[in-house]
């Protein structure tokens, strides 16, 4: 075959896995609304595969995820070991709520936990992220790697574009954490590259308890925030309020 032929070959073999991509996009969401929907309340929890079960933050994590379940919170992971492992584990053992891993293919590291009540696999990184961070009023990050952090920022960046309202970062492990708080406000906000109110979005803490109670607290903020951008028709802000109405949240319709 000559040089001109296999070109054209390889070209047209690009051109249609680009249009299979295409579907397999569309795939992912569709499968992820479809599935996460009407959920009701839920936290994402992130942080490193690579934790060991023997971990402060694993156990912290399981305790967590407990916690969460006893309040009647879904919990949502990416579905794998480590960190993941361990908030879906903690929401499991008390069989009351949904533990959702949101699984994706990655070499070495990414195995779905068995603690999940709701696994959903995703071809895509991108699409994966869009729903671990649409359904959830609070996000929680344990210590980790580059895609932890990298979903800290995510997170943080879609806040501080108002691309999502309501809700709150909660950064778990004040040793591990502070020298990047101490950068982000001696560096980022020092050189007037973020605003004052984008260093207050992140909660640095090790207090599961403060956590747990200041997500139940910002449940009404969250029903205000999407009632203002029109989205009191949506199956998720009926099912936060069902939620308020039945945990007896004091709020006003």
């Amino acid at each position: 075959m000559k040089k001109n032929e296999l070109a054209k070959k390889y070209i047209r073999e690009i051109k249609s896995a680009d249009v299979w991509s295409v579907f397999k996009i569309i795939a992912d969401f569709v499968k992820g609304f479809d599935e996460l929907g009407d959920l009701g309340p839920s936290v994402t929890v992130f942080g490193s595969a690579r934790t060991k079960e023997d971990g402060f933050y694993y156990e912290q994590a399981v305790k967590l995820g407990e916690m969460l379940a006893e309040k009647g919170f879904n919990v949502i992971t990416g579905g794998g070991p480590g960190i993941m492992a361990a908030a879906n584990r903690g929401a499991h053992s008390l069989k009351k709520v949904e533990s959702i891993g949101l699984n994706i293919d990655l070499p070495m590291e990414q195995v779905a936990n068995p603690f999940t009540t709701k696994s959903m696999h995703f071809d895509y990184f991108f699409s994966r992220k869009v729903m671990l961070v649409k359904y959830s009023m609070a996000y929680v990050i344990f210590p980790g790697g580059y895609g932890t952090l990298d979903e800290l920022f995510e997170a943080l960046t879609l806040i501080q574009t108002r691309k999502i309202t309501g809700v709150k970062i909660f950064v778990i492990g004040v040793e591990f954490y502070e020298p990047l708080l101490e950068f982000i406000k001696t560096r980022l906000y020092t050189y007037g590259m973020i605003d004052e109110e984008d260093v207050e979005m992140i909660r640095l803490t090790d207090s599961l308890e403060c956590v747990v109670k200041e997500i139940e607290d910002s449940l009404y903020k969250q029903i205000e925030s999407l009632k203002e951008v029109g989205l009191e028709d949506t199956s998720y802000y009926k099912s936060l309020v069902g939620f308020s109405q039945d945990s007896k949240c004091d709020i006003e319709q």
